[in-house]
């Protein structure tokens, strides 16, 4: 498995949803689904979202 980071390649807005479906292994479309049905639901993924923006380094 790989370091959860931000990938430079295929990123839409800050590349959070790409790097957890590398980390993962898993398609970057369902994370990015899950994400926003998080947003519209729950409101919280918003906040996850942009603590991980914040946290999470850019690939190198």
């Amino acid at each position: 498995m790989s370091r959860l980071v931000r990938p430079r390649e295929g990123r839409l807005l800050a590349g959070v949803c790409a790097g957890i479906a590398a980390r993962f292994s898993t398609s970057v479309t369902a994370v990015r689904i899950l994400t926003l049905i998080g947003l519209v639901f729950f409101g919280l993924s918003f906040w996850i979202y942009l603590v991980l923006w914040i946290l999470l380094p850019d690939e190198v």
